[in-house]
């Protein structure tokens, strides 16, 4: 199928063909390791994971996806630091060397950022790297002195900077998002990785040695300038080093158009000649409840925050994959429930697709395929791909159908099921385990309340039976337990 995306450098969906045959080279920014990942975080990953998966299946390209692992930066210099208290026993014991402790304490993060996209279904084999910032900074003084030979950075104090001015005279600065130049002031500098502020300064390549901080030695036309490097100059490295430039697509959250991808789009041309990359896909903001997610508010979660109050991490999967990449999501507790009815729903039709039960009606899969992944295809438009199947359900009981055609939907939703990856294609036969007490105890309860006609208790119960991974199918005279 023909792929279309919105490209936010021509602020428009437009066809996508790779540079390169039938290969797509695919470039995600990756976590800052300093802290579990959050679930805003969490949103670009699956965002990421979706495209690739839709680039394969729908567009039927092989994918390169890197992901970068950033392991130096402000942040996690800061907290690795010795008395920082952000250090955990798991990491082992601190030293005195702070480039030793920098790597045991990202290490330590690093692993557990595996351990989360995995809960949530992102397959870390499906990424054919993540490379590590710190393994990459021979690469990124390689860039650094490229982009001075050009002209385009200065020495100042140590430190080596952008110069956005004579940028400015060459290429364009403001590709993804306009900037304020109007307060902007040529040899103004800033330090900083992150800034909120859309101003323009010139921004920082290398940052000069400071007292207690991991250092490598660098020099510029015999100049030392031992140190460290900024947070923008990493990406542009890696994605030279690894999938080369151009590439076709870059992938990350609308909050890094502007500094960082800017930023790598000016430092890209001005070192290595050529813009990075094609297409430059960004997914919208996550929202809580209404309201932008921060410790201050309490609204702030990791993953494994929901995954210890009970939440199914399939759920939150299936509830982010159900909302357009390009708009707001907002993260609720009770969109978490109805997104949990709604996979359960398509788990329990997948169910009765493998009952062997005989159906006189046949209907033509093809036509719910080319729907369905028509959607995908589309700027990967999910809402509208579950809408035309749950609109299929509701048209198509599956205990109606003939074993011809319950046969070609199995391969129809194991094929929908490897962009989603939310369901078991299995029957209930297949799946055998004994059912926890507290569960067949809420059952019998709700079987009880059902007979007596109290149906908000029923209700109830089912919710709760529900929360403890199990869905409860009724029968004219009894009921049966499914696990989830």
């Amino acid at each position: 199928m023909q792929i279309k995306l919105f490209n936010s450098l021509s602020k428009k969906v437009q066809p996508f063909k790779p540079l390169y045959g039938d290969e797509v080279k695919l470039y995600s920014c990756g976590p800052t390791v300093y802290s579990y990942a959050h679930i805003g975080n969490m949103r670009s990953f699956l965002f990421a994971d979706l495209l690739q998966r839709v680039l394969r299946i729908a567009g039927g390209y092989k994918v390169q996806w890197v992901m970068n692992i950033t392991n130096i930066d402000d942040k996690t210099i800061r907290d690795s630091a010795k008395g920082s208290g952000a250090w955990k026993p798991e990491m082992g014991y601190q030293t005195n060397d702070p480039k030793e402790n920098l790597k045991l304490f990202t290490e330590y993060y690093y692993e557990e950022f595996i351990k989360d996209i995995e809960a949530l279904g992102i397959r870390s084999s499906d990424l054919d790297a993540l490379p590590k910032a710190t393994d990459y900074i021979a690469h990124m003084q390689d860039l650094i002195r490229r982009i001075i030979d050009n002209g385009y950075a200065y020495v100042a104090k140590g430190s080596v900077y952008f110069d956005v001015t004579k940028w400015r005279n060459s290429d364009i600065y403001g590709k993804l998002k306009k900037i304020d130049f109007e307060n902007f002031k040529p040899g103004e500098r800033v330090d900083t990785d992150e800034y909120e502020k859309e101003t323009a300064h010139d921004f920082v390549l290398w940052k000069g040695r400071k007292d207690g901080e991991p250092f490598w030695n660098f020099s510029v036309y015999g100049m030392p300038c031992p140190g460290r490097p900024g947070w923008h100059i990493e990406c542009s490295a890696m994605e030279y080093e690894i999938l080369g430039i151009p590439f076709d697509i870059h992938t990350g959250g609308v909050d890094l158009k502007f500094p960082h991808h800017e930023d790598e789009i000016a430092q890209s041309k001005a070192g290595y000649g050529v813009d990075p990359n094609n297409f430059w896909c960004h997914n919208e903001f996550l929202e809580v409840e209404g309201k932008k997610m921060s410790k201050s508010a309490g609204n702030f979660y990791t993953l494994r925050d929901l995954i210890n109050k009970g939440i199914d991490p399939l759920d939150i999967r299936f509830s982010m994959l159900s909302a357009h990449y390009g708009t707001k999501f907002n993260f609720t507790f009770d969109g978490i429930k109805a997104a949990k009815k709604a996979r359960l729903r398509i788990q329990d039709y997948i169910y009765d697709l493998h009952e062997d039960i005989d159906g006189d009606e046949f209907v033509e899969v093809n036509m719910l395929r080319e729907e369905a992944f028509g959607y995908l295809a589309d700027d990967l438009h999910t809402p509208k791909a579950l809408a035309s199947i749950f609109t299929f359900m509701n048209e198509n009981p599956a205990n109606e159908l003939s074993q011809i055609s319950k046969k070609a939907l199995i391969d129809l939703f194991r094929e929908f099921n490897n962009v989603f990856a939310v369901w078991i294609i299995t029957s209930r036969a297949s799946i055998v385990e004994e059912v926890p007490a507290e569960v067949k105890d809420l059952a019998e309860r709700r079987f009880k309340a059902k007979a007596d006609q109290e149906w908000a208790l029923a209700d109830e119960l089912r919710d709760r039976i529900q929360d403890l991974g199990y869905i409860i199918k009724d029968n004219k005279y009894n009921y049966e337990l499914i696990k989830i």
